[in-house]
């Protein structure tokens, strides 16, 4: 005999819960972190309740599931780390949350940087201008791998074949203060490099 429906209903949340937590104990930062730097902060919003467990509210730096069918991020010197970029500070302001940027977050602003990380399409086709840059897979498509610290907008000069496996974009880097979508990272006239 098959449960009443709203009891299948009421079990689906603490289910996906459940599924969620174990992969979390299983995953890692897809970006490797500099020699010294330690562990990753941890994320810095206030958890969702879902029944008695507390789940991320969609801040920090995603993590790379140990069960992906996609490869981590190689280790590169040529490209910013995503811990660099991910370690994003947050204030609440007039009902919204600001990104605190540190100096050399802010160092970085208008000049020319490389990125390595994962697209997510925000066009169809398979030639993209305009993407995001994860800095771990995207494993499905209702779902954001990370908070905003975790994405680069890139708007490239020429179209960029579509690519699941990790690429590295290079061009003008901006820090966002306060941009009308919520990202605190875009790069502008963005080349790919091998």
């Amino acid at each position: 005999m098959t449960p009443p429906a709203s009891t299948a209903f009421k079990t689906a949340p603490l289910l996906l819960a459940l599924l969620l937590a174990a992969g979390a104990a299983n995953a890692q930062l897809s970006s490797p972190l500099p020699a010294g730097s330690g562990k990753p902060a941890a994320a810095k919003a206030a958890p969702v309740q879902l029944g008695s467990i507390d789940l991320p509210a969609g801040q920090g730096a995603g993590v790379h599931g140990a069960n992906s069918p996609f490869a981590p991020l190689a280790p590169r010197s040529d490209v910013v780390p995503w811990s660099v970029l991910t370690d994003v500070k947050t204030k609440n302001e007039k009902n919204r949350i600001l990104p605190v940027f540190n100096e050399g977050q802010l160092a970085m602003n208008g000049k020319t940087q490389r990125v390595q990380g994962f697209m997510m399409p925000l066009e169809p086709g398979k030639k993209q201008r305009h993407f995001l840059l994860s800095s771990v897979p995207l494993t499905c498509s209702f779902c954001l791998p990370g908070g905003p610290e975790s994405m680069v907008e890139v708007k490239t000069k020429t179209p960029v074949e579509y690519s699941m496996e990790a690429v590295v974009v290079e061009g003008r880097l901006q820090v966002l203060h306060d941009d009308s979508y919520g990202l605190y990272y875009r790069i502008n006239d963005a080349v790919t490099v091998k």
